[in-house]
């Protein structure tokens, strides 16, 4: 039985509300708040990137795995604001908790799937019985353009899972992924943000492949809508995710703890594995978990967990998903905002 045992989250107290940006810009807060479900999101202080949030998240999930970091075998972040170009940031993880020098790491970018593509890798080679133990990390750092409608969610968030076959608080029973060439986002080299088709980003991108790979994996496993107790969908804001529930028969209390977009915004690769630490932190014994990421380019990642009696062990070994979504918030102006996400470039 391979699955998950360990997790962990992490999320910056930073704050800057949905007001305060559109304030600047002159546009209209309420329809970013009524129409996508957006109140806030999270924004990394200086000091913080992809690396650091990953470190947070992974010496969480060690806490809850109860293992030691020498056991792992495989350390994988999935990001698409990795801090260096060439660098990996799998090694500068793996040293900080301890796991070097005998692992394999490895970088992933797949816009927001990268964090499930790493879920997926790990999870294979615990299932080929390649190694003990395999962390993967989903992690990113807000990157929308100034006035860009991106900028009023794209958030920071690091979520990370270690899978093993021992001590499993949640077995992963079937995985689907589904992909094809849908050009809705991208960047290229030398941009420092990236550009999207608007509303293409939605029918043909987002919805196709979400509910493709939704209903593939229901199908292949014979469960129904209302076999699971929690389901989880990449949420780029509040709207999507519960509109394409509803579509597939979900109902709100069913995606309502993994929500997290309106009070964090889009973690890009931690959205839907943020999602599902949150879920992980209030789920008991028996109850089914649904999965589904999107990443633009495009493709989704499903994954159905089913609960274990162990799960009661470790939820409380660490700090709960909306510990840090809730506590400690520090709410920001946009030129304090601008100051942090290095927004004004001087001399370009």
């Amino acid at each position: 039985m391979a699955g998950i045992v360990g997790y962990g989250a992490y999320a910056p107290r930073y704050r800057i509300k949905v007001e305060e940006i559109a304030k600047v810009w002159g546009t209209d807060a309420e329809s970013y708040k009524r129409g996508l479900r957006l109140e806030e999101k999270s924004v990394p202080g200086l000091d913080q990137d992809v690396i650091t949030m990953s470190v947070e998240a992974a010496r969480n999930a060690l806490k809850r795995a109860r293992i030691d970091p020498k056991k792992i075998g495989a350390v994988y972040i999935g990001s698409e604001s990795h801090p260096y170009a060439v660098k990996p940031s799998g090694t500068v993880v793996g040293e900080a908790i301890g796991a070097t020098p005998d692992v394999h790491c490895a970088d992933f970018e797949f816009a927001c799937k990268a964090g499930t593509e790493g879920m997926f890798v790990a999870l294979g080679l615990i299932e080929a019985g390649k190694m003990e133990y395999a962390l993967a990390i989903g992690a990113d750092t807000s990157q929308g353009a100034p006035s860009d409608a991106l900028e009023y969610s794209t958030a920071a968030g690091a979520a990370a899972f270690i899978f093993g076959t021992k001590d499993v608080i949640a077995e992963v029973t079937h995985t689907f992924s589904y992909m094809t060439d849908t050009p809705d986002f991208w960047r290229r080299e030398y941009m420092h943000y990236p550009r999207h088709a608007g509303r293409f980003t939605g029918a043909p991108a987002y919805f196709k492949h979400i509910k493709g790979a939704a209903k593939a994996i229901m199908e292949i496993s014979g469960k129904k809508p209302e076999d699971f107790a929690h389901v989880v969908f990449h949420q780029p804001n509040g709207k999507f995710p519960t509109t394409v529930g509803k579509q597939l028969g979900f109902k709100p209390q069913q995606l309502e703890t993994g929500l997290l977009c309106p009070r964090l915004g889009n973690t890009y690769s931690g959205s839907s594995p943020m999602g599902l630490t949150a879920v992980l932190d209030v789920a008991k014994p028996g109850e089914e978990i649904l999965m589904v990421s999107y990443g633009s380019g495009a493709g989704s990642d499903a994954f159905i967990y089913r609960i274990t009696e162990k799960i009661t062990e470790v939820q409380g070994l660490a700090p709960k998903t909306t510990d840090y979504l809730d506590r400690n918030k520090v709410y920001i102006d946009y030129g304090t905002y601008a100051k942090l996400r290095k927004k004004i470039r001087m001399g370009e």
